[in-house]
């Protein structure tokens, strides 16, 4: 029993979920509206409480979350954190006013889950969390199921998912088949890479590229984010990404270690086309919730970068590239819900024409975080992608580095695209000028000081690299 407590954050989120559930049940109509500064506190007092490192092994190995996984669970946190503070205008809607109780336990189940997730040692646990991170999450896509396309986006969630946990089940039972234990550090000693351990190989990774939206498994991902409620498109794109990449290449590291020459050229065909994919189709979009999501496509094909490094430089690099795209990308989804919120649905980049002449501030917002995304210095966006870089090349893969390197050109360019359209262009009905809520003004100006913070701070990523 005592090994429970020593859980700590997963204890603490759980105690959250259930006093945001009692709440939910027994608070009056009259009260309602204290659901949202609550569910904000408890869950910023779980990250700070709970942000200390450790190195935990529990359950005879089946739970084992290291210093720097209890780092990504706080990033993790702080990141659902600020799509909570940007959820509170959505929320306060006529038509989703009652559903907000909802809302906070699913989100805060799919963060349980992700926790699973980054701290198994055992493929059981990892499914355990994997689904629970995934059901609920469908149901957040679906939220708005009588507005828009949200329903459908649910669905085309689920069936992918459904699909994409077969083939990771199937891949976890050959490996069982010819290993005997579902514990990764009993895999990594017995995996040798026959044709049997391959195609598992294979098929794991299929699953969980997925989660990830690498190519050719990113089909669902326009759709999806545009469907979906925008604070769930970000949830989507920066959280469960995150949570998602780090459980892959612990998997790969810890469990496929010995077979790591079948899977990094596996892996280098994966980001080359991940990458240039992504930047191809997000010059085309139109709408912003669709080019974010092909810019999220990219972005996971810079993220799976530091996977082909060693796992020390690797591992740090991946969490500090996390930690800077949450910040980033929330930041750009923050700014799209608060226009989106205001106007009643404008989400078209033409939208955005001569946004800097009715509001200087978001715009500045808006074109800060798209830089970070880019990778344009002093912003945390350049050093993360420099990390993840220097990740690969260390290790020899000068061809895809190369490659990587000039799909950020393109990148540029279809960022520069938004800031051309807030800064230089016109139009006759430009969005007015207008005031965002007070909870949706926190979490940008947090998110912008995280863009800079990270940038200028060298030490952040020095701690992920001493704790790796």
């Amino acid at each position: 029993m005592t090994q429970f407590f020593q859980m700590r954050q997963e204890i603490g989120l759980t105690a959250v979920f259930l006093l945001m559930f009692v709440a939910d049940l027994f608070l009056s109509e009259k009260h309602r509206n204290l659901l949202h500064p609550t569910a904000c506190i408890l869950l910023a007092l779980q990250t700070v409480l709970t942000a200390r490192p450790e190195d935990v092994t529990l359950f005879a190995g089946m739970y084992h979350s290291t210093e720097l996984a209890s780092a990504l669970k706080t990033i993790l946190s702080f990141g659902t954190l600020l799509v909570f503070l940007q959820s509170t205008q959505w929320l306060n809607r006529p038509d989703a006013r009652h559903k907000t109780g909802e809302f906070y336990t699913l989100a805060l189940s799919t963060l349980i889950g992700m926790y699973f997730m980054v701290s198994a040692g055992h493929f059981l646990l990892f499914f355990l969390g994997l689904e629970l991170a995934t059901v609920p999450m469908a149901c957040l896509v679906a939220f708005d199921k009588y507005k828009g396309n949200s329903a459908e986006a649910g669905a085309k969630f689920i069936l992918y998912a459904l699909f994409s946990s077969g083939i990771f089940l199937y891949g976890v039972s050959l490996i069982y088949g010819a290993v005997g234990s579902l514990y990764f550090e009993d895999m990594q000693l017995h995996l040798h890479g026959c044709e049997l351990q391959i195609l598992a190989l294979v098929f794991v990774f299929t699953g969980l590229a997925f989660k990830l939206s690498l190519v050719p498994f990113h089909l669902w991902t326009a759709d999806t984010y545009q469907g979906a409620p925008t604070a769930v498109s970000g949830m989507l794109s920066a959280i469960s990404k995150g949570a998602a990449a780090f459980a892959l290449m612990t998997i790969l590291f810890k469990v496929f270690g010995r077979m790591a020459a079948q899977w990094e050229l596996m892996l280098e065909i994966v980001i080359v086309i991940t990458i240039t994919v992504g930047n191809l189709f997000a010059m085309r979009q139109k709408n912003m919730k669709r080019f974010m999501a092909f810019s999220s496509i990219s972005q996971a094909g810079y993220i799976m970068l530091a996977m082909l490094g060693d796992y020390g430089q690797g591992s740090a690099s991946l969490v500090y590239y996390i930690a800077v795209y949450v910040f980033a990308n929330l930041a750009v989804f923050g700014v799209i819900n608060s226009i989106e919120q205001q106007t009643h649905g404008k989400v078209l980049r033409d939208d955005y024409k001569g946004l800097y002449a009715t509001n200087p501030k978001l715009t500045m917002v808006m074109t800060l975080a798209l830089f970070s995304l880019a990778g344009i210095p002093p912003f945390a966006g350049f050093f993360s992608k420099f990390m993840v870089f220097a990740s690969a090349f260390s290790q020899g893969h000068y061809v895809v580095v190369f490659l990587a390197l000039i799909n950020t050109v393109i990148s540029l360019y279809y960022y520069l695209l938004v800031v051309k359209a807030m800064f230089i262009d016109t139009s006759e009905e430009p969005v007015a000028p207008f005031r965002s809520s007070p909870y949706m003004r926190i979490s940008l100006v947090l998110c912008l000081c995280g863009v800079l913070f990270l940038g200028l701070a060298s030490g952040v990523y020095t701690l992920f690299t001493t704790l790796a």
